[in-house]
């Protein structure tokens, strides 16, 4: 039997709300006499939140939504293209299917798919919605996944999980040894059906804890949209003993800036005071704590120890973050401040300064905006400054 909600009409009020305030709809009658308006709202409200970041279901007819809850929580296409770059072969199995976003695109790049969720309303949801989208070779399969590849003692060239953050109880939990399914208790099962795990977890996991819980790390990638940290990927490899790769990933405006190094490798940063140019590297950076292999990577220099910016005479085109040409710095203190800063309008940043933006804003009166950045640090001579800039003409990789 057809779903009510995939009746023409039905769709076409849908589609007619997406614009409207949701408020004024939860007071009103559902104008269908077998569907509650509590349905319709679902559909308009989880619709709504895929505008941007499922554009390929959004703009799909007779695609059904679980509550918008799983759409904030599903991966966005733009990293779930990027995550399918990483997989190769004939077959892979996700065991934390969800709404099935993953899925669609290791299906791009893998003959054989299988999508695993333990909800069954779920499941078929998504199983409707591969049909809808002409997906041919993903299998859709509802139960318990971890009981699902032991029976089937089947070879996978990749296994994909996404573990649950939540515990049983539904409070928010960051080890991975707390997440469901328990990923490092079932790490012999899932190594005895694939020689490469995938795994994506929280970006606040912490680097090493994860790595603490783990075995057989081979690479890990931060990747961030628009300087938005969203997902850590850990690719796992059987019996790999080989220096952990890092990459930090920057999705920006279909822009790709990327950062690449090593978890062992050192590195002894060069100190200077400010060129021509400086240098604010972005979120995923920032994640690998890798701050001082910045500076040969790039062939930049850094400003302090703990301040994270660098400075160069030459402009680096390539730099994973924001860039700025220098215009002035200046010595902060009462005097300057008084005279530069009074009243005026600009985009203001604190990077190793013991007052902060708030308090700056408040105490000089400086508007927010404009195309003035001031950037309050503190050099390697320990003198606190603050550095006029413009960003510079490229464009900005955040």
């Amino acid at each position: 039997m057809e779903n009510p909600l995939l009746a023409l009409e039905v769709q076409e009020y849908i589609n007619d709300h997406l614009d409207k305030n949701n408020k004024d709809l939860a007071f009103k009658k559902s104008p269908f006499q077998h569907i509650e308006m509590s349905d319709l709202l679902m559909q308009i409200e989880a619709k709504q939140k895929c505008i941007d970041k499922l554009p390929t279901w959004y703009n799909s007819p007779n695609i059904l939504y679980p509550a918008k809850l799983s759409i904030e929580q599903t991966s966005s296409e733009v990293c779930a293209k990027y995550k399918a770059n990483l997989v190769f072969g004939e077959s892979l199995i996700d065991l934390t299917g969800g709404f099935g976003v993953d899925c669609l695109y290791f299906a791009k790049h893998i003959k054989q798919v299988v999508h695993c969720e333990m909800q069954s309303y779920l499941s078929h949801m998504v199983a409707h919605n591969y049909n809808q989208l002409g997906v041919k070779n993903i299998t859709t399969h509802c139960g318990d996944s971890l009981v699902y590849i032991a029976e089937q003692k089947k070879q996978w060239d990749w296994i994909y999980v996404d573990p649950a953050r939540r515990n049983q109880s539904k409070e928010k939990v960051f080890f991975l040894s707390d997440c469901l399914p328990n990923v490092p208790e079932h790490l012999e099962l899932l190594f005895s059906h694939t020689n490469n795990v995938l795994i994506k977890t929280s970006p606040l996991l912490d680097i090493h804890a994860g790595l603490n819980e783990l075995k057989h790390v081979s690479a890990i990638h931060i990747i961030a949209l628009n300087n938005e940290v969203k997902e850590l990927l850990w690719v796992l490899k059987k019996g790999s003993i080989a220096s952990v790769e890092l990459t930090a990933v920057n999705i920006h405006h279909n822009q790709i800036s990327t950062f690449k190094t090593t978890l062992d490798q050192s590195c002894e940063p060069v100190y200077a005071l400010p060129k021509k140019f400086l240098y604010e590297p972005n979120s995923a950076v920032l994640k690998t704590g890798k701050f001082d292999c910045i500076c040969p990577y790039y062939k930049i220099e850094k400003l302090h120890q703990h301040s994270q910016l660098y400075t160069s005479d030459n402009l680096i085109e390539n730099f994973a973050g924001r860039s700025f040409e220098i215009q002035e710095v200046i010595p902060y203190n009462k005097a300057n401040a008084k005279l530069y800063l009074t009243n005026t309008k600009a985009n203001v940043t604190t990077r190793n300064f013991p007052i902060k933006v708030e308090e700056l804003r408040k105490k000089w009166k400086i508007k927010d905006g404009g195309e003035q950045y001031l950037f309050f640090t503190t050099l390697n001579n320990q003198e606190k400054v603050f550095i006029k800039c413009l960003k510079t003409k490229i464009e900005t990789k955040i």
